[in-house]
């Protein structure tokens, strides 16, 4: 498979090239001061011809390191085979999956049933499934991938991967490192996520933003993309007239005096009570917001110091979590907004309703208020210039709203106002909300404190590092751990556990925050991942071989595949690529949750029936290592150790005292 890029750069070097030789032609390659202008453009070609060329070169490293999808090149190699056996076909469906059972192979295309009802349909010409899956079989070449396939059934084709290619994929993977599938080119990628409200702490409703968001970024990063994380914090509007005014009354002289308000919460409270229960101050803080939205130099320094302080107690969240984010609030895009309500008004879409601009989409019941009665924005108005900065500024090609299921309508409206007004096609740019449900207590009901008010995140997060410790002790791993290893495996175990209890669901459905299940080392957790990974890690160390050893053993032993758990495990570890390749299309991230429990559970097997160390029973000393299952051992943590790394996980190499007899 050559990459989309790779054809770009040869095709423009070969332009280059073209366009030097005629330099040369004219003479006008080194030619006299007189030519000054021809000698610059020759030393630009020059320049760009070799830029190119490293370009190529670098592009066809990758290609050559990327990580194949088995189940692409099957379906390329099916896909060909069938235009060839029908060439009258239009758009001819293809069905290639992975096999549910060995005896079945290892992919099966079932096409065949499709085709049969797409054949015309005469008397004298009636075609079986399985006479139409042997017609296409005819057609498969000899390649690289398939050892042989069979049909099966009605008119199935079981396709079998030759092992000698697994092994070899399996030892690349283990020289070059655990490496992306090749992308056609590098795309930009906008992820809205977290996005808290200021001066509002963070609670449990934004953890899943955060999380997913998060894990999605590290995705789009691991396979080359271009990705602008944005917090798109609440930091604009009538809420901050009321903080400021009350600012104002608690601390009069905040401009020069810092004000101790580190319980942003509490005084979040207060200055709301007063809001809803006194009139003169309701008054006073609409006056304020238009002070702040004027950019009156007071009210913005009240309005800075109140985003301080709310930025440094989401940083600490931030830091917990290992989230990186750049920050771009509302108030961003105040200066775009009149701009957005000029554009619409200009192209004929706004109607007045009450002295309110308001604009309808195709086939949407709720209008967008673009401007209030009383001149105002709104937060479609700052949507709307958000949506057009990313897509005309930032020239992103996939913009990505991690925000939860509530906002669906909203958000949906807002794209389909981007369309109407031809900002961009859904064709071609991707703007997708990943919404996500709600978070419920183990009662079912939306998760809160006893008492009733939302959970607050750090709270949240405090209670892990407690409850993870407590297991960790429990199951005597301060006994065998030092205080730097038992406090590295409290934050991994807890922060960890956090996140995936979150990541293994669809993040389409609501879920149950459990610290009991989250915590528990069987099953689909962390917890027993993480475990599992630390004793696949040790069986290398436990034999004496160090990372040399094992990097000589890459390039110098054959894997071999001969015992069926050998087989399943090595087919198992390179599925890794097509897994990610089906999060891209539709960011659910559990696929990889699922990918990464069933190859602890492969490998589970593999190693109990398959000796990597064979030790005396009588002394415990190693007679022998086996070294490709070494480096199957090695291949399945490398793989592990990357499906984290995209979770946001971070392993580490001691939780326990870790044993093996085998």
């Amino acid at each position: 498979m050559v990459l989309v890029s790779v054809n770009y750069v040869e095709k423009e070097i070969k332009i280059l090239a073209a366009e030097i030789d005629q330099l040369k032609n004219f003479g006008c390659l080194e030619v006299s001061p007189s030519l000054e202008g021809l000698r610059d453009e020759n030393a630009k070609l020059k320049y760009r011809l070799n830029v190119l060329q490293k370009s190529l070169q670098e592009e066809r490293n990758k290609s050559v390191k990327s990580m194949i999808n088995i189940n692409s090149r099957i379906q390329e190699i099916f896909r060909d085979a069938i235009k060839a056996a029908y060439p009258d076909l239009e758009k001819p469906p293809l069905a290639v999956t992975p096999s549910q059972q060995p005896k079945f192979g290892d992919y099966q295309c079932n096409s065949a049933m499709s085709i049969t009802k797409m054949l015309p349909k005469t008397s004298e010409q009636k075609v079986s499934p399985r006479e139409i899956a042997e017609n296409i079989s005819r057609y498969i070449p000899e390649n690289e991938y398939i050892e042989k396939v069979e049909i099966a059934g009605p008119g199935f084709i079981n396709v079998h991967l030759r092992k000698d290619f697994v092994s070899r994929q399996l030892s690349s993977l283990l020289v070059n490192g655990v490496q992306p599938p090749a992308m056609e080119n590098r795309k930009k990628v906008v992820v809205d996520f977290s996005s808290p409200n200021i001066a509002k702490e963070m609670h449990v409703g934004h953890l899943r933003s955060t999380i997913i968001g998060d894990s999605m970024c590290r995705l789009f990063e691991f396979v080359g993309y271009d990705v602008l994380r944005l917090n798109h914090l609440g930091d604009w509007g009538t809420q901050f007239g009321m903080l400021i005014a009350h600012l104002q009354d608690k601390f009069p002289d905040f401009l020069t005096v810092s004000p101790p308000i580190g319980d942003l919460q509490a005084f979040y409270k207060e200055s709301k009570r007063r809001f809803d229960t006194e009139e003169e101050f309701k008054k006073r803080a609409y006056q304020c917001v238009v002070l702040l939205q004027s950019k009156s130099p007071d009210f913005i320094k009240a309005w800075k110091l109140i985003c301080d302080v709310s930025r440094k107690e989401f940083q600490k969240i931030y830091d917990c979590l290992d989230v990186k984010l750049i920050e771009r609030g509302e108030s961003y895009y105040q200066d775009k907004m009149k701009d957005i309500v000029q554009e619409f008004e200009d192209r004929g879409f706004v109607q007045m309703d009450d002295g309110r601009k308001i604009v309808f989409v195709p086939g949407g019941s709720v209008p967008l208020t673009i401007m209030k009665s009383d001149g105002g924005f709104t937060y479609d108005t700052s949507d709307l210039a958000a949506l057009k900065q990313r897509l005309f500024e930032e020239k992103a090609d996939i913009i990505v709203y991690v925000v939860d299921s509530g906002q669906s309508v909203h958000l949906q409206t807002v794209f389909a106002a981007g369309q109407m007004i031809g900002w961009y096609d859904p064709a071609v740019t991707r703007v997708v909300h990943a919404a996500f449900g709600v978070v419920l207590g183990e009662d079912k009901k939306k998760f809160k404190t006893r008492s009733g008010e939302t959970v607050r995140l750090i709270e949240l997060l405090e209670e892990g590092l407690k409850r993870s410790m407590d297991k960790l002790k429990d199951k005597e791993r301060d006994k065998v751990l030092t205080e730097e290893e038992l406090k590295a495996a409290q934050t991994s175990v807890a922060f960890g556990c956090i996140k995936y209890a979150d990541l293994s669901h669809n993040r389409m459905n609501d879920y149950i925050f459990s610290f009991d299940k989250m915590l528990d080392d069987r099953g689909n957790t962390a917890a027993y991942l993480l475990y599992a990974f630390t004793r696949i890690r040790s069986i290398a160390r436990l034999a004496n071989i160090d990372e040399e050893m094992l990097q000589k053993a890459a390039r110098e032993t054959k894997i071999l595949l001969d015992h069926e758990k050998e087989w399943k495990l090595g087919k198992c570890i390179l599925k890794f690529p097509e897994i990610l390749q089906k999060i891209l299309d539709d960011l659910l991230l559990h696929t990889l949750c699922d990918y990464l429990y069933e190859l602890a559970t492969t490998f589970t097997e593999f190693y109990d029936n398959c000796y990597c160390v064979e030790k005396d029973r009588q002394t415990g000393t190693i007679v022998k290592v086996n070294m490709w299952r070494m480096l199957l051992c090695e291949a399945t943590a490398a793989v592990m150790a990357k499906g984290f790394d995209i979770l946001g996980i971070k392993p580490v190499q001691k939780i326990c005292s870790c044993r093996h007899t085998s």
